[in-house]
């Protein structure tokens, strides 16, 4: 029997208090049949055979250190260092949802703080918070925040085509019901300056995202020129880019971007099936006060003594409903605490020699790629660690070749959201991939062309 602490007489005076004779009595809103419903359940198991069960059934699935990955579409396997899964993991902070009483939680509040201070130094904007689930809520949240900013006068909204298709997604999810315009995204037009013709007088903000959904880098001045020009129509440029690239390249905030999001996975996340993610969030002084979530500041006591508080918490949890800037946000205090860590380990050295190695490695694959008969390298712009592949064969032929024959993920299908592309394949290659690993993709794609007419044959037979 199972201990249970109250004894029979503390059991009979709280029935007694509450007004019934029986524990049966509480449920007689439920039929007597449907109370105890049988379950049909196999016999129970040890310990030792419930974990060898377990072991059997996860042998079944392929992970990363299984197989080859250059799939990367917005979620990309990077190196943790160890200490990152050790202090995230401590119970002080791995079984604390949110500070909910924050005064009390000075480590939660100092790790938020923290996080924002290098999110902000990294995107060079001038504040930052630590309050989205991922890149797509924090690319809605930014539309929203530019609304907010417009007070409502503006309704149109500019998304470009090579923004990432989810983050398009989500935008519109957030948004429906609010008479919005959202324009920009459905047209084959993939140089986003040609936004500028859709940008007008009722335009709250235009969304570009750099490097884009297709590995491209768009240079300091072109974005300048882009949010002069946005700002000269009055309305707000959102940037949402990958973090790793800012330890190399310029970041946002130095060509006039008003809002920069994305997806945090990056900094010392696991891939972990998709989630939970982290979507990080800086924005312009000026403007802190129209943005979602909560923000943790520093302060000082009655004392004297440093100390931290919630400066900002403009979430329906905090304040009333009708006053919040948004109604879905989280802290996402325990992704944040993991990236305020990796940050803070790499450091700026650490953080830049991850990035050159993802650019230095994505250009030898690409170089080596570009040489194989009926293989071409889409796109005229310089890349991070991502570009686009066009193929001679189905791209669905390719990676099921590439899986099955070598245990190399390739990529990320286009044809599902740039059919004009044609057969196109996202690489993605980060510090993660050898050269071993590259030189086998590109051995396997050579063999995958060389067997074109079969892989074909085969797509057409499978049921």
């Amino acid at each position: 029997m199972p201990f249970i602490a109250n004894t029979d007489a503390e059991r009979q005076a709280m029935l007694a208090t509450i007004g019934v004779e029986r524990i049966e009595d509480l449920f007689h809103d439920i039929p007597e049949p449907y109370r105890y419903v049988p379950f049909d359940l196999p016999e129970p198991l040890s310990e030792v055979e419930v974990l060898r069960e377990l072991s059997a059934l996860s042998q079944e699935n392929d992970t990363l250190d299984d197989l080859t990955s250059f799939l990367g579409a917005g979620a990309y396997r990077h190196f943790i260092p160890s200490v990152v899964d050790f202090l995230a993991g401590r119970s002080e902070f791995y079984t604390a949802y949110t500070p909910y009483q924050p005064e009390a939680s000075q480590g939660t509040l100092q790790a938020i703080f923290e996080y924002q201070t290098m999110i902000a130094a990294l995107t060079g904007m001038e504040a930052a918070n630590a309050s989205h689930y991922d890149g797509a809520t924090a690319t809605a949240e930014a539309v929203i925040m530019a609304l907010n900013a417009a007070k409502g006068k503006r309704k149109r909204i500019v998304l470009s085509p090579t923004l990432h298709p989810q983050y398009r997604a989500v935008v519109r999810t957030y948004t429906q019901g609010m008479g919005l315009d959202i324009v920009g995204d459905q047209t084959r037009d993939h140089d986003f300056h040609a936004l500028l013709a859709l940008c007008d007088s009722n335009t709250a903000c235009v969304v570009v995202q750099n490097p884009d959904f297709l590995g491209q880098l768009h240079s300091p001045a072109e974005m300048q020129d882009l949010a002069d020009a946005v700002h000269a129509r009055g309305a707000m440029l959102a940037v949402a880019t990958d973090p790793i690239s800012l330890a190399l390249f310029t970041p946002p905030g130095e060509y006039g971007a008003d809002i920069v999001m994305g997806e945090g996975q990056s900094l010392g996340i696991p891939l972990s099936f998709g989630g939970p993610y982290l979507g990080f969030f800086a924005m312009r002084m000026a403007d802190v006060r129209k943005s979602a979530g909560r923000i943790a500041g520093e302060t000082v006591d009655t004392e004297g003594q440093r100390g931290y508080v919630l400066t900002l918490t403009t979430r329906e949890q905090h304040i009333r409903r009708g006053r919040a800037t948004s109604n879905i946000c989280t802290n996402q205090g325990l992704m944040a605490l993991r990236a305020c860590i990796y940050m803070s380990v790499m450091g700026k050295r650490g953080l830049r020699a991850v990035a050159e190695q993802c650019y230095h490695k994505a250009h030898y694959a690409a170089a080596r790629i570009s040489t194989l008969p009926g293989y071409e390298i889409v796109g005229k712009k310089p890349f991070f660690k991502e570009f686009v592949v066009r193929c001679p064969v189905p791209v669905a032929a390719i990676k099921e070749h590439l899986l099955l024959d070598w245990g190399i993920i390739p990529g990320y299908d286009l044809t599902q959201d740039y059919p004009e592309l044609g057969e196109c394949l996202l690489v993605a290659v980060t510090e993660m991939n050898t050269r071993e690993e590259i030189d086998d993709l590109v051995e396997a794609l050579a063999e995958a062309a060389e067997l074109a007419g079969e892989l074909e044959l085969e797509m057409e037979v499978a049921p």
